[in-house]
């Protein structure tokens, strides 16, 4: 392994710059923007957190196993972000009306759509028996 040289930016090896602490902080700092963004300006986005909340709330509850549910959130949530910007960015490429713009547009909700589907289909199999189980023994 090559050794790793100092310099005034960044520390190198084999051509491969690691970042700054200050670069990486700045990195943060803009992907929690986009986070804060998406909360006050898309409704869908904030359904989508509360409901996943209620599911991570509920599983945990229920001592089930959250890394299902996890993972079903982090996609939705990553989807219906992925979907925010391609709108943005088809607004600004393309103002006016136009059938390949609604497609780009309608493709990516179709695509949180699916997670959102396939992630309540996770959600009832990995919450229902336990939650079924949990109000029939207590009646």
């Amino acid at each position: 392994m090559a050794d790793l040289q100092k310099s005034s930016d960044t520390y190198s090896t084999t051509g491969t710059a690691v970042l700054r602490s200050s670069r990486l902080r700045r990195a943060f700092t803009i992907a929690f923007g986009g986070l804060a963004w998406a909360w006050r300006s898309q409704p869908n986005f904030r359904i989508e957190v509360s409901i996943g909340t209620l599911a991570i709330a509920l599983g945990a509850w229920l001592s089930v196993n959250l890394v299902p549910i996890l993972l079903c959130c982090s996609i939705v949530l990553s989807l219906e972000l992925i979907n925010t910007a391609i709108e943005a960015t088809v607004d600004l490429a393309s103002p006016e009306l136009h059938q390949l713009a609604k497609r780009a547009k309608d493709f990516a909700a179709a695509a949180v759509l699916v997670a959102v589907l396939f992630s309540t289909l996770v959600g009832l199999i990995a919450l229902g028996p336990p939650l079924i189980a949990r109000i029939a023994s207590s009646l």
